[in-house]
């Protein structure tokens, strides 16, 4: 329902990429033409362009407000593709898919060259692997790693069943799950140069602008010689101006700013913000900004494309495979209708809080939920299937035993590690009491923490719920049918 959003705010970056200037790169003026927008100067052209002109985003998530059109159309183009893309299926799907997956490597490689030739691309890369022990030592990073890697390996979504279930039998599952895993694993490692080189670039930029401000400052109020004063010389003289001029050092002193590459390497984002503010914000800045945003939000787009088709499949196949369902309707109907009820309930994250609903379903609804499943399966398969069973059945399909590293993985190991990380889960949320969000302050130009109203924490609730629950009720369901058979049998036969 709301990850076809992302493909939304894709398209529309993506269309606005061919102005000159970058509508993000300048803050716009105000009504009067006498200055720029208040909110655009207390923030940046980038924050304002997301927060303001794309998302036009409410104080609170109790200000629903209306449906802003222009996301709108963007989100009904972006239903339209992935239903032009699963028409007939996996027949098409399957296709489309060759076309998402290896686009992106290509503009991959090209922002790869052009980011390791950025200035302050190292600052970035030196930053990405240097290891931070408190990081390794907080339970929040690993379980968000585990997230990351349960997402792009598409574990628990149905997606790698529903695909899976049209592989040939003599299929080598075994061999293509440990190339998917090192594939997946290399790309995202690669993917993570070429971002870092990028946000190192912008950091540099930032720290560079801001030791310059600092310096024009200090050499306009001290009536220094042009030259004088560099990065290089700026804390001794600073000192030096403080005690030779005490009482105009105090005047000037709230404007200096505190420049630090490593806070500005430091304020790191993720999802929305780090796709939509800091890789824009980075682009504004290269030469040819309209070549690079366009190949970027591009890709953005294709990976988005790539994604949803998984997750339309994992629903599109046991639709189109029931016979209740297939007898009635041919598949196109099936898909149109999957997606024009999903696109429909979407435009819930086209309002003025759909951000906000947005974030409650990327942070509740395929978090916990996703361990939870992942867990039922491995449970489900080691211990109820029987691991013995399962060894024989891929065999039977590759043709060779199973080694004895995966038995003590599955059954063992990756069990332990999911509970692990429940539990670290579910006390971290237990510690932190009260569920909070980031809301957009348009007086402040900058976000604020804000406790979730009662409807808002039902609908969390509900949305974890939703996914987990179906497991026990068809167990439950699935019990209580063989009771009653077993009664009608016994009352037959007496």
């Amino acid at each position: 329902m709301y990850y076809n959003v992302i493909n939304a705010w894709a398209f529309w970056y993506l269309f606005h990429s061919f102005q000159d200037p970058l509508p993000w790169s300048v803050c716009p003026l105000n009504g009067n033409r006498t200055g720029f927008e208040e909110e655009c100067e207390k923030a940046s052209s980038t924050q304002y362009f997301w927060y303001r002109k794309t998302l036009n985003i409410s104080p609170s998530i109790q200000d629903n407000g209306s449906v802003q059109w222009e996301p709108a159309l963007c989100l009904i183009l972006a239903w339209l593709v992935v239903y032009l893309c699963t028409l007939r299926g996996t027949e098409s799907t399957g296709k489309v898919v060759y076309f998402t997956a290896l686009l992106p490597y290509c503009v991959l490689i090209i922002y790869l060259v052009r980011g390791l030739t950025l200035h302050g691309a190292t600052n970035g890369l030196i930053y990405m692997f240097t290891p931070k022990m408190e990081q390794l030592a907080n339970p929040k990073a690993w379980i968000s790693a585990a997230t990351q890697i349960f997402f792009s390996l598409g574990l628990g979504f149905g997606s790698l069943i529903a695909f899976a279930s049209y592989s040939e039998p003599s299929n080598d599952c075994q061999k293509h799950s440990v190339l998917v895993s090192l594939i997946n694993s290399s790309t995202s490692i690669f993917a993570s140069i070429v971002t870092f080189s990028i946000y190192g670039f912008k950091a540099t930029f930032n720290y560079e602008s801001c030791m310059n401000k600092v310096i024009l400052l200090l050499t306009n109020s001290f009536d220094l010689e042009d030259g004088f004063l560099t990065a290089s010389n700026l804390e001794q003289v600073k000192g030096y101006l403080a005690s030779t001029y005490p009482s105009r050092y105090s005047e000037v002193f709230p404007q200096i700013k505190n420049c630090s590459l490593e806070s500005e390497l430091d304020t790191a984002v993720q999802g929305t913000g780090l796709a939509f503010i800091v890789y824009t914000e980075a682009i504004k800045n290269m030469e040819v900004s309209q070549l690079w945003s366009a190949l970027y939000f591009f890709m953005l787009l294709m990976l988005g494309v790539g994604s949803m088709l998984g997750n339309t499949a994992a629903i599109l196949t046991p639709l189109t495979d029931s016979k209740v369902i297939s007898s009635h309707l041919p598949k196109e109907a099936i898909s149109g209708l999957v997606c024009l009820i999903n696109c429909l309930i979407g435009m819930v994250f086209t309002m003025e809080a759909g951000n906000y609903w947005f974030d409650i379903f990327n942070d509740y609804a395929a978090t916990l939920p996703l361990l939870l499943i992942v867990l039922v399966e491995t449970v489900a398969v080691c211990f109820l299937y029987g691991l013995r069973r399962f060894e024989s059945d891929l065999q039977a399909m590759t043709g060779r035993p199973l080694n004895w590293y995966w038995k003590v993985m599955w059954a063992g190991v990756s069990p332990l590690l999911i509970v692990s990380l429940l539990v670290f889960y579910l006390s971290d949320y237990i510690l932190t009491g009260t569920l909070r969000y980031q809301a957009w302050d348009a007086s402040q130009g900058q976000l604020v923490t804000k406790d979730y109203p009662a409807y808002a924490l039902a609908v969390i609730g509900l949305l974890v719920a939703s996914s987990t629950m179906c497991i026990p009720l068809v167990a439950l369901r699935t019990f209580v049918t063989r009771c009653l058979r077993r009664g009608g049998d016994t009352a037959h036969v007496a």
